[in-house]
């Protein structure tokens, strides 16, 4: 039988498993962002955070090495990023066996340039 090389089982495929290339640790959780930059502005949720940066899931993803402001809200007041775009994705797929479930994900990495100060306490959220 003809086998072509991007043809392997799932065992293989988990031989083939590079190792962890990151040495920051990341925090496990998912939260809203306010994303600002020369595409526009807009919501985003954030995931997979690092010292160094993250992973936002947004629906208008923007340019590589474009910089964007990432607004992190919080009801003990804002915190802003500056960040460069490091990569995008767009990840079509099936995301589920049982039931079958279709969808997309788009989104971009980010690498944190510098966090802005507060020059003054910011509003609280309602």
């Amino acid at each position: 039988m003809l086998k072509f090389p991007w043809t392997r089982t799932a065992d293989e495929a988990s031989d083939r498993r590079r190792p962890e290339r990151r040495a920051e640790p990341r925090l496990d959780k998912v939260f809203p962002v306010w994303l600002e930059g020369d595409q526009g502005c807009g919501m985003g949720v954030a995931r997979n955070i690092s010292e160094g940066g993250m992973f936002v899931e947004t629906s208008t993803p923007h340019p590589l090495a474009s910089q964007v402001r990432i607004t992190f809200p919080s009801q003990d007041g804002e915190m802003t990023a500056v960040a460069e775009v490091r990569y995008v994705c767009h990840l079509v797929g099936l995301f589920s066996r049982e039931p079958p479930a279709h969808g997309s994900i788009h989104g971009m990495g980010v690498r944190f340039l510098y966090f802005e100060a507060q020059s003054e306490p910011s509003r609280t959220l309602q």
